[in-house]
């Protein structure tokens, strides 16, 4: 049986603010933005190529906006992406080299903190 990890709540503090930066700065997909009662808004986004989105909204069991950290997108190339993200106007970090793949940072508006990662290739 596969076991498929297909959303992931980030909790913000302004709905309209953050699927902007999602959208037109970080490239993300809208899929969905359903006002479901004047109490309850869910917006879906994700990921060009992903098949795990992130929720936000309102009226939704969320932590405090900015309290996730650690999301990461694996990408294959990360110099290129950090360049995209760079000409969108998002503040990333130069690209770091590890042992484990090549990183870049980032945090959206409300502090919830991104890394893009390029998988080393062995041989």
């Amino acid at each position: 049986m596969d076991w498929k990890l297909e959303l992931v709540s980030v909790p913000v503090s302004d709905v309209d603010r953050a699927k902007a930066f999602y959208t037109e700065k970080v490239g993300f997909n809208a899929d969905h933005d359903h006002k479901v009662t004047d109490e309850l808004r869910f917006v879906q986004l994700t990921p060009p190529g992903s098949a795990c989105s992130i929720a936000i909204g309102t009226g939704m069991p969320q932590a405090e906006p900015g309290s996730v950290r650690g999301l990461q997108i694996v990408v294959a190339d990360v110099a290129a992406a950090r360049a995209e993200l760079v000409e969108r106007g998002v503040e990333v970090t130069e690209v770091q080299e590890m042992p484990w793949g090549s990183f870049v940072f980032f945090d959206d508006p409300d502090g919830n903190g991104w890394a893009l990662q390029q998988v080393p290739v062995y041989n």
